[in-house]
């Protein structure tokens, strides 16, 4: 019976392959002698052209072969092929040390769902993290995955950590390239998994060739797999600061435009057009907000809030398209009302843009709800609830019930 399996994404890794299955090797028989459990060596081949299947057989390996090209397709389909009840999953290249994840595993045994390593906890030796990585790239990028979902820990990126198979199956990770790092800690974080994290150390790699990781290409593509599964950050708090910001504009606007406010106008026709433009590209934003939120618990991998569940009863379509109508009646009223003031005084020119930019606005907003409607009860599952269905139907990906409560982003 595999209890452990130490799976390493592999291309073209023949110069370390030695190495890395003789210290995965070490693991397993420190691994055994601590806590009694077999394990297993998987390599998943991207593709290599450099024997590097042969080899890897020929040291009692295990070797599966991933079609789909990538550093994330690698370990996916490492994962799926593994039979470990326990994952450790490593680079091939000798910058990590696996025993490392003997303390990961001690972890899993402990109740922790993913343990990640931390290389600003355990070291990194001269040379083996390009500066840019190390004091730009890997604190920023983490922060800002620690600022947006609340994961807590300290290095997302590591390359050397272990999950449960069970978590890794709810997880349906699907990221092909680098981002996949990031993905694994975020649906984690969502689904409110245990997240435990232990040093790990980083040196220099074996390789006479250059890494496959781009570090520019790389970061944007984590940094933008951050923010697409972050509809809060996305969208939500944009949404709210063009809101805000065009409601009081409007709303002083009006005030002076009554006279209720004394002294000169600090908000012309230029600021009244462009409170209109924030109002409704606000108000687009939170709808996407709502959207992609609802996307997510679709999906399996967010819970939904609190704080909208409670809405469940008043967010349907049916709501959408009487507020939505209403709304665009208003407006088809103001604008009415203006165009006769504007035929009835000779077609001259009005003497203040303000009434238009309410009355265009609240259509556009109207719109925009009615059709915003219609998109979140099709992503809720053809449902006028689209809530309520939502989270009735929501199970993870291994077809369990999710935990209700989550306030990651």
């Amino acid at each position: 019976m595999i209890d452990v399996s130490i799976v390493m994404p592999c291309l073209n890794e023949s110069q370390c392959l030695p190495h890395c299955i003789a210290n995965a090797r070490e693991t397993l028989r420190r691994i055994a002698k601590d806590y009694g459990l077999a394990g297993e060596i998987v390599i998943a081949d991207n593709g290599s052209t450099d024997g590097s299947q042969s080899l890897a057989t020929s040291l009692g390996a295990r070797v599966v072969d991933v079609a789909e090209r990538g550093y994330g397709s690698a370990l996916i389909g490492g994962g799926k092929a593994a039979r470990g009840k326990y994952i450790l999953m490593g680079d091939a290249d000798g910058s990590y040390d696996f025993t490392d994840g003997i303390a990961m595993i001690g972890n899993l045994r402990d109740g922790a769902d993913l343990c990640m390593g931390s290389r600003f906890k355990g070291g990194v030796t001269p040379g083996a993290m390009p500066w840019k990585n190390r004091y730009i790239g890997n604190p920023l990028l983490t922060g800002i995955l620690n600022l947006f979902f609340r994961s807590g820990i300290r290095d997302a990126h590591c390359g050397i950590r272990a999950l449960t198979a069970e978590a890794f199956n709810r997880l349906n990770l699907s990221s092909e390239g680098m981002e996949f790092a990031s993905e694994m800690v975020i649906k984690a974080s969502l689904m409110r998994l245990r997240i435990a994290e232990v040093p790990a150390t980083l040196a220099r790699d074996l390789r006479d060739r250059p890494p496959h990781l781009r570090p520019w290409r790389d970061g944007w593509r984590h940094l933008r797999y951050l923010v697409m599964l972050s509809p809060t950050w996305a969208f939500g708090v944009p949404a709210a600061a063009a809101m805000s910001a065009g409601a009081i504009i409007l709303t002083i606007a009006v005030l002076f435009q009554v006279s209720v406010l004394g002294g000169p106008n600090p908000f012309g026709v230029s600021w009244t057009i462009m409170a209109g433009f924030l109002l409704t590209s606000g108000h687009f934003a939170a709808t996407m907000a709502l959207a992609m939120h609802l996307h997510g618990v679709r999906q399996g991998y967010r819970i939904l809030r609190p704080s909208v569940r409670r809405l469940a009863r008043i967010l349907t379509l049916e709501t959408c398209i009487v507020v939505g109508a209403s709304l665009m009646a208003a407006s088809a009223i103001g604008l009415a009302a203006i165009g006769y003031r504007w035929s009835s005084h000779g077609f001259e020119a009005l003497p203040s843009v303000l009434p238009l930019v309410i009355a265009a606005v609240t259509g556009a907003l109207g719109l925009q709800t009615m059709l915003g409607g219609f998109v979140m009860a099709i992503i809720g599952g053809h449902s006028a609830e689209f809530l309520r269905t939502a989270e009735t139907e929501q199970v993870d990906f291994a077809g369990a019930p999710v935990a209700r409560e989550s306030k990651a982003a």
